[in-house]
């Protein structure tokens, strides 16, 4: 093992054996997926199933007090092995509110209890970083980059599906699916259904398989937004909602495209600020554009401009906080304000 107190969340899940839990437990980052998986493996860690049922207490962060919660650790359970464990759900709040019981309470927590925190951010300059770091355990769950997903995909099916996946496969459902984590799980899960006993994940089932009615409908939607196709695109978007996709999941699909025309646009507007020169299409190659589609995306980029170009980040960074929480709009219209912005230059929507 790596020594390094601070784990990421990939290799604790590849072998949970090999990284005990603790007393107090730090699970932190912007992957939902990763969070969920490595509390489940602590838990199973810590507890046997005849442990759970009365062993096992979730808290929302917003919603409970650490004089709960330190109850519920200090408390000997009468039934399993008399291990308790307390999950706090979303506890950024409740470790801003009650930082320094949490600092006395991890410098010497109860070892017959477990205390596992799922944190979006966990600052390392906090003295509750350091004692976490130094006698817990600390996982880091933040999402994965692009390229490293297809390796990720290849060594999960084997792991989770028991079945073996090339790299070209694995590129080509990132391509289909997104960057999710959790839709590519799914995916693969389903793919596991289609294959013949020992046989291997191909590039060919995930095409016939995978590039479904849905799949295909999200990329014409994005096709004709670049297009400029406003009452298309949003027929399209009322076809996927009414089948069942959910607004972050179509995001997740478009947004694996988006970020691609936008690395190519910042790479033009580097160079031009260097006194440079650079090819459109080397631009959309260097910002991992497959060449089946170069000139296809060669087309939707010089549609897009490079004003829109540039904000193409800032306007899907803005979309997917908004989803997950951050407004209050519904996540229907804030998919129609991201595609009318992609779609509509004409109405002059501002990038937030």
């Amino acid at each position: 093992m790596a020594k390094t107190k601070t784990w990421r969340a990939i290799d604790f899940l590849k072998q949970p054996e090999n990284f005990p839990a603790k007393p107090i437990c730090v699970l932190f980052g912007d992957d939902a997926f990763l969070k969920s998986h490595a509390s489940q493996a602590l838990r199973k860690q810590l507890l046997t199933e005849s442990d759970a049922e009365f062993s096992l207490s979730r808290y929302e962060g917003n919603q409970t007090v650490f004089s709960t919660v330190h109850k519920e650790l200090a408390m000997m359970t009468m039934f399993g092995g008399g291990r308790r464990v307390v999950v706090i759900d979303d506890a950024d709040s409740f470790v801003t509110k009650y930082r320094a019981e949490l600092e006395n309470y991890a410098a010497a927590p109860s070892q017959t209890s477990s205390l596992i925190l799922l944190l979006n951010t966990f600052p390392s300059n906090t003295r509750l970083y350091k004692i976490v770091e130094s006698s817990g355990f600390l996982a880091d769950c933040s999402s994965l980059s692009e390229r490293e997903i297809p390796k990720w995909l290849i060594e999960w099916a084997s792991r989770e599906h028991k079945i073996s996946c090339d790299i070209a496969a694995a590129e080509l459902l990132v391509d289909f699916v997104g960057t999710e984590l959790g839709l590519l799980d799914q995916e693969l899960a389903k793919l596991s259904l289609c294959l013949a006993p020992g046989e291997k994940l191909t590039a060919k089932t995930v095409q016939q398989q995978v590039g479904s009615w849905r799949s295909r409908t999200t990329w014409e939607m994005l096709d004709l937004a670049l297009d400029g196709n406003v009452p298309e695109t949003m027929r399209q978007l009322d076809l996927l909602l009414q089948s069942g996709e959910t607004p972050v999941g179509l995001l997740a699909q478009v947004a694996y495209s988006l970020r691609r025309l936008a690395a190519a646009t910042q790479l033009i507007l580097d160079a031009e600020k260097q006194g440079k020169r650079i090819a459109l299409q080397s631009a959309l190659e260097q910002a991992g554009i497959k060449r089946f589609v170069l000139q296809k995306s060669e087309s939707q980029l010089k549609k897009l401009g490079r004003n829109r170009g540039e904000k193409l980040s800032d306007w899907l960074l803005h979309t997917d906080l908004a989803l997950k929480g951050d407004s209050r709009v519904a996540p229907r219209i804030l998919l129609e304000k991201l595609l009318l912005q992609i779609a509509a230059p004409q109405l002059r929507l501002s990038k937030t």
